[in-house]
């Protein structure tokens, strides 16, 4: 492994903390979505929606405490904001949630697309360092050719496997957020549904009652 990493040239120093960076990003990654995944509480999610139809807040705000399921934690700010705007705090809880797991994604896009760049890089350097050699040497001796040819096709593949290596977990974690975010989007809807109708069957409740007139007479 080590005669094929020196083999590379100077060029395989950067690959090398390419391929470091990715493993880290992955790693880290992964622990944060199994982290998430423990977390995730659907029976509570379900929970807090029916004690908001009867507007159960206190129930609401015991059931929920030290819940770290994020979709929970986008209806607990809704509903601490429902008397100014529930809408946009969830919007706001929810774009907080989506940076999180987005966090680091941008430096495994780019390690997709420099790795593949530094293996051409080196193709280059390897290729101009054979002509270099061949000019020195003379066609009689075409075997100092080989290094500077080594150099160039090691480096291509090298970065061509990171970033083989990067694109699938990039996709799949790429993928989670787009679920989660779908997910966070569906609750908060039927969070705000199901605020509108409590409303709405309260502004119905005192009207069915009617307003008490000042200085009515009670027999």
């Amino acid at each position: 492994m080590m005669v094929f990493f020196h083999s590379g040239g100077p060029v395989m120093y950067p690959l090398l903390a390419c391929s470091f960076i990715v493993m880290t990003v992955i790693v880290e990654r992964s622990v944060f979505w199994i982290k998430t995944g423990l977390q995730r509480n659907r029976p509570l999610v379900n929970t807090v929606l029916e004690l908001c139809r009867d507007g159960d807040w206190e129930a609401v705000r015991l059931r929920t405490a030290g819940c770290r399921d994020f979709v929970v934690r986008i209806l607990v700010s809704g509903i601490l904001h429902r008397e100014f705007s529930m809408l946009k705090a969830m919007e706001a809880a929810a774009a907080d949630e989506a940076q999180r797991m987005r966090r680091y994604m941008g430096i495994l896009d780019t390690m997709i697309t420099v790795a593949p760049l530094l293996g051409i890089f080196g193709t280059v350097t390897g290729i101009i360092t054979s002509f270099e050699m061949l000019g020195s040497a003379g066609i009689a001796h075409p075997e100092t050719v080989t290094a500077g040819v080594a150099e160039a096709l090691i480096t291509t593949a090298s970065g061509l496997a990171i970033a083989i290596f990067s694109v699938f977990p990039y996709n799949f974690f790429n993928a989670k957020v787009e679920r989660a975010a779908l997910e966070m989007e569906k609750y908060a809807t039927s969070l705000e549904i199901v605020y509108e109708k409590l409303q709405h069957k309260e502004n119905g409740t005192r009207t069915a009652v009617g307003p008490v007139l000042p200085g009515a007479c009670h027999r």
